[in-house]
């Protein structure tokens, strides 16, 4: 805690130490003001003082960019004047608590998404590796638009677009909440008019018909007997690959051709209706049924943890080193696409809560497309 005569040059050009998420600067001339600089670069007036029940208290004045330095320390000096005749110039509504952002993730936020989000632990490591650095130790309420844009240009030459992405989503979804449940102190969610970043990194594999042909016939050779059934069900339907491993056979309904997924990344079930192939590999599979799992390991009888050893040996005997387990549901997805079905249809067999996640295989269609404005041809006589 420094102790300085404060100029403003000083606030101008002040910086934290590297490696600190915040620094406070206590000035000499007016006993009870310090500034603040958070490793954001965002930098804030406060006075301390012991408010009537002696408790040491401390409080926002301003934003150090608008509120020139003798400003601060004027208006300092009426709040601490107010403090020692028996005041306290922090009561009224206006400048009532709010947790800091540290405080409300680990009391509120985090134990709540646990109770229904497959991808909580994911949330934590984003609070706690790009958020807490930021605005742990700052009130939700003072959280500001610009701050959140700070953030942004700070992690832009270090995180690709749909990493930063994620991190705004998060971050606006825990101020949601927090008005939703009426916090104290937030009002307004910082995020919000903050556009997404454009991404460019999305990168989507689509096996042809002959590739998927290889694939099978190099999984088939695979010392892991279960891997052909795995990687067949996963291209049959477009499941994720969580969602195959963990299968269970009560969830198939081998009359009416359907699959109940229970738990999916959306957090509520579905039903996938099976093809004929599929229904032949799980007849395969019932012959030998040994677990409640239909695609358990054969010798623990339960779910796989990974199959990626297997599964990167067979692609690279296929000569497909590069697609990826989750590009089969992108197959999935091109090969309805090219057969000339909806997009409609295609989100419903993936899954997709928005329209907006199918759009992606939009461009596939071209084929069908054409085929389509051909049917103008026969009923328009061409011109000559």
């Amino acid at each position: 805690m420094p102790k300085l005569n404060l100029t403003q040059g000083f606030v101008g050009k002040s910086e934290i130490p590297k490696g600190l998420a915040s620094v406070d600067y206590y000035d000499e001339r007016m006993p009870g003001l310090l500034l603040k600089v958070l490793s954001s670069g965002r930098k804030t007036y406060y006075i301390r003082y012991k408010n009537l029940n002696k408790v040491s208290c401390q409080r926002k004045i301003g934003n150090a960019v608008i509120l020139k330095l003798s400003e601060a320390r004027a208006l300092a000096r009426r709040k601490l004047a107010e403090v020692a005749m028996g005041g306290d110039p922090f009561t009224d509504t206006s400048e009532i608590l709010s947790p800091t952002l540290e405080a409300f993730a680990a009391n509120d936020y985090i134990p709540y998404v646990k109770t229904y989000k497959k991808s909580w632990e994911m949330d934590i490591s984003r609070i706690r590796n790009h958020l807490l650095p930021y605005f742990g130790a700052v009130q939700m309420k003072d959280i500001e638009k610009r701050d959140v844009v700070q953030l942004i240009n700070d992690q832009l030459p270090i995180y690709k677009p749909g990493s930063i992405n994620r991190v705004i989503i998060l971050l606006r979804y825990i101020f949601n909440l927090a008005i939703k449940w009426e916090v104290h102190g937030v009002f307004r969610n910082p995020t919000a008019g903050i556009p997404l970043l454009k991404e460019n990194n999305q990168v989507e594999r689509f096996l042809s018909a002959e590739e998927a042909k290889a694939l099978l016939i190099a999984i088939k050779a695979s010392k892991n007997p279960m891997l052909q059934h795995i990687v067949s069900m996963l291209i049959l339907t477009g499941a994720r690959k969580r969602e195959v491993l963990d299968a269970k056979w009560e969830d198939f309904d081998i009359e009416r051709k359907s699959w109940r997924i229970p738990n999916t990344k959306a957090g509520k079930a579905r039903i996938v209706p099976l093809s004929d192939t599929a229904i032949v590999v799980l007849m395969k599979l019932r012959k030998k049924k040994r677990s409640p799992y239909a695609f358990a390991n054969p010798v623990s009888l339960k779910p796989y943890k990974s199959i990626y050893y297997s599964w990167h040996t067979a692609r690279k005997m296929a000569g497909l080193s590069d697609v990826r387990i989750h590009d089969l549901r992108h197959s999935f997805a091109s090969f309805l696409v090219n057969a000339g079905r909806s997009l409609y249809e295609v989100q419903i067999l993936l899954g997709h809560t928005q329209i907006k996640t199918t759009q992606r295989y939009a461009h596939l269609s071209t084929t069908s497309l054409r085929s389509a404005s051909n049917e103008v041809s026969l009923a328009v006589p061409e011109l000559t």
